[in-house]
């Protein structure tokens, strides 16, 4: 049996726009076109690669409620794979869906305008060579479930949410059990869902997600009568099934979301499927840069000077996203220059300044102590420890206060001693 290429890629989140500014000759936010060109990578090697099936794991936007104009442009990139020829399933995700019943989902328009070879999956599906356009393989496939929907369809309330994590994971499993002892051992099988599986490594998109997860079976995901398992929903590039058969993947967000993912690698998978022998491989996107640095400054810092010397170089923030916190003891804030800082960071496709100031710390006592009850030398030390200047408490030090302290007791100085 010959090998089937196909491409699997996941959580475009399209309108995401948190940093930067607009684009003057498409009206778009810039940062909506770094997603789109991540995007157009992946159709133009689809496309290049003569991939026979492309399979999109879910989340096309952030909510489900995208503008007309980012509708718009996802919808260009899914007509070119149309008009390519190449079949294409676009499976839901829960950024694409309302836990309203009946509300329409975002992908709804490729059903019905009925696309040419694009196919929605917003129900859990068996998909057999007819429904492929006769590629010898079979696709089972696993939408975003809510479960509001799952329990009202079981009539589970609310009460008991380990019952209902029970109800819904046993059904999901019936469910799967049942296609997968239904499957033609001949031909390969892929299994795409959009969910989190046991002993996946979570990237920074609980930021971002609505609804809560439900956890697929492990053991399920990584039955051996699957081939390749094309997954949605976590950020984070990874084979959950990493040195064993099949592999499960999630191939991540096509773009940096924010800085949970500064460093985070962006790919989409080409996969090799066959029977038994099923590779990939990650392949890099080209993503906007995020640099996050944090500086720590103490009460005796020189504060520009402390900052300079943590200030990354020109060309390190060079058109990325770039974010400086500083820490500082509140009385210092008049001596940060905020303008200076701006000015340098100018290369930067986006500045983020973060403040942070710190509050003196408290003396606290005991409450047997007083003030009053303290020598002088104690309260010194008391001071030293509170205002983070340890290193001055030292013997030599020690020895001199109490000299000092004890030359303005009694009126002499340390020249007449």
């Amino acid at each position: 049996m010959s090998t089937l290429k196909l491409l699997h890629f996941a959580d475009a989140h399209i309108d995401i726009v948190t940093h930067g500014r607009h684009d003057p000759a498409t009206g778009l936010p810039v940062r909506v076109l770094d997603f789109l060109k991540a995007l157009d990578t992946i159709v133009e090697t689809a496309i290049d690669e003569k991939v026979d099936l492309v399979i999109f794991a879910g989340d096309a936007y952030k909510d489900r409620t995208p503008a007309p104009t980012f509708q718009r442009e996802w919808g260009r990139r899914i007509m070119r794979l149309s008009a390519a020829g190449i079949p294409t399933l676009l499976l839901v995700g829960n950024h694409d869906i309302s836990p309203a019943t009946g509300r329409a989902h975002t992908l709804q328009e490729f059903s019905t305008l009925q696309v040419p070879h694009v196919t929605v999956i917003d129900k859990p599906c068996f998909l057999h060579p007819k429904e492929l356009e006769g590629l010898p393989l079979q696709v089972i496939g696993l939408p975003w479930v809510f479960r509001s929907n799952l329990m009202a369809s079981l009539e589970l309330s609310g009460e008991d949410p380990d019952r209902i994590n029970r109800e819904i994971e046993d059904r999901i499993s019936d469910i799967l059990n049942q296609w997968l002892e239904e499957l033609d051992p001949m031909l390969p099988t892929v299994l795409t869902a959009h969910g989190s599986v046991q002993g996946a490594q979570y990237g920074n998109e609980r930021a971002v997600m609505l609804g809560r997860d439900l956890i697929l079976p492990g053991s399920l995901i990584k039955d051996p009568r699957l081939d390749y398992v094309a997954l949605g929903h976590i950020h984070k590039a990874q084979d959950v099934n990493k040195g064993s058969y099949p592999p499960v993947v999630y191939p991540g967000s096509i773009e940096r979301v924010d800085f949970g993912e500064v460093n985070d690698e962006k790919f989409f998978s080409l996969v090799s499927l066959e029977k038994g022998k099923t590779t990939f491989k990650f392949c890099p996107l080209p993503g906007r840069r995020f640099v996050d640095r944090a500086i720590k400054i103490g009460a005796d810092d020189d504060v520009m000077e402390k900052i300079n010397q943590g200030f990354p170089a020109k060309e390190e923030i060079a058109a990325a996203v770039f974010r400086l916190s500083l820490e500082y003891p509140r009385n210092l804030e008049p001596l940060i220059d905020e303008a200076a800082l701006r000015a340098r960071a100018a290369a930067a496709f986006d500045f983020h300044l973060l403040r942070r100031p710190v509050e003196a710390s408290r003396l606290r006592l005991p409450a047997d102590e007083s003030i009053a009850s303290l020598d002088p030398l104690k309260m010194l030390e008391l001071y030293w420890d509170t205002t983070n200047q340890t290193a001055l408490n030292t013997p030599e030090t020690k020895q001199l206060a109490a000299s000092i302290i004890e030359s303005a007791t009694t009126g002499t100085s340390a020249e007449e001693e």
